[in-house]
């Protein structure tokens, strides 16, 4: 064996435990979602997501258990390697078609609520004295896809954990009480309309599973069974922005260190990249996936094939962030995240409530007066 072989091996060996811990944990987050589905909505999509299962499974082991030296190492491998590959593979997910049928009605207000929930954030964020880091990311998560834009804008703009542990709190704490609440404001706005009241709750409410969630306790209370593709259909438009938005703030954050650095060390920042490899993987899988749906078109077999290839890639993607964001949660320490204070939830709630009023009234004028 060589000496390079040697490093790797023990370099995966040393990676090993905290590696098996957090996957332990995610699939353990992954089985505890499918089960309260199963209670609560009758086995379909379930309104807690495996996600936020996964974080505070992970902080409670952290802060009931506690992490050792052995399994740092493989959680910092997760964070680092792992949830990647995992947010690159979301890539695969997004398709344009889908979108044909709310297109009218959900374009509009998705750009609306997204130059919003950014301008919001950005503006309280600075007014809160907050970090730039947390700004950014309450600001695509918010804006975007809650827990996956959070996760794969904080290695682009290299965020502190304790950033990163705070806006995702903020934002499944939010985003929860918004996907309970929500149904509720929509049915007394829209009635039982799907088109409206499914436009709504994909741009007001932060997670794609809380989206899910919500449409689906809306469809159920109020017998509009249709809200549920509406709402992902407009929540899939927006998700779209995130091959916009990532980049767009890992650019930001190098400027500033470039900034902030050139006295001491302007040619280490200028080597830094701009946007990291797995944003650019990202952007080529949404490629891939427009490239793949042409191809297959008239061909049946190959479609069968492309089918099961998405799936297995899906299945991978969720896998890979649940593990991710457990690992987020056992990197946190809740004795930190109490020091950060009552500003971020004062200033994710702000975000929350402009982003909702500006959904609700641009959906209800749209559909008054235009459509």
């Amino acid at each position: 064996m060589t000496v390079r072989a040697a490093i790797l091996a023990n370099a995966r060996r040393a990676a090993l435990p905290g590696v098996a811990l957090a996957i332990a944990l995610a699939l353990l987050a992954k089985f505890g979602s499918h089960e309260i589905g199963r209670a609560l909505v009758d086995g379909r999509a379930s309104p807690v997501s495996p996600v936020l299962l996964g974080i505070v499974l992970g902080v409670l082991w952290r802060h009931f258990v506690g992490l050792g030296a052995r399994t740092e190492v493989g959680v910092r491998w997760i964070l680092g390697t792992l949830l990647g590959v995992g947010i690159a593979l979301v890539g695969l997910r997004l398709t344009l078609p889908g979108l044909a049928g709310v297109g009218l009605v959900a374009l509009p207000v998705v750009i609306a609520c997204i130059t919003v929930a950014v301008g919001v954030s950005l503006w309280i964020g600075r007014l809160l004295g907050l970090s730039p880091g947390l700004q950014s990311l309450l600001a695509v998560g918010s804006a975007v896809c809650g827990c996956t834009a959070i996760v794969a804008t904080a290695p682009a703009i290299r965020a502190r954990d304790i950033d990163t542990g705070t806006a995702l709190a903020c934002v499944v704490l939010i985003g929860s009480t918004g996907m309970l609440l929500y149904p509720w404001l929509a049915a007394a706005v829209f009635g039982g309309a799907a088109l409206p009241s499914g436009v709504f709750l994909g741009t007001a409410v932060h997670d794609t599973s809380q989206v899910i969630g919500a449409a689906l306790i809306y469809a159920q209370q109020f017998d509009s069974p249709d809200a549920v593709a509406v709402a992902s259909a407009t929540k899939l438009l927006r998700n779209l922005s995130i091959i916009l938005l990532v980049p767009a703030f890992a650019w930001a954050a190098h400027a500033r260190a470039t900034r902030a650095g050139r006295a001491a060390d302007a040619p280490a920042a200028r080597r830094r990249p701009v946007v990291p490899g797995f944003v650019i993987a990202f952007v080529v899988l949404v490629m891939v996936r427009a490239l793949g749906d042409h191809l297959v078109t008239d061909h049946a077999a190959a479609a069968g094939n492309w089918a099961m290839f998405l799936d297995v890639a899906q299945a991978t993607s969720e896998l890979f962030l649940i593990c991710g964001m457990t690992a987020v949660g056992l990197n946190l320490s809740l004795t930190n995240l109490g020091e950060v204070g009552i500003r971020p939830v004062i200033a994710a709630v702000v975000i929350a409530v402009a982003t909702a009023t500006c959904s609700l009234g641009l959906t209800y004028l749209f559909v008054t007066f235009v459509a």
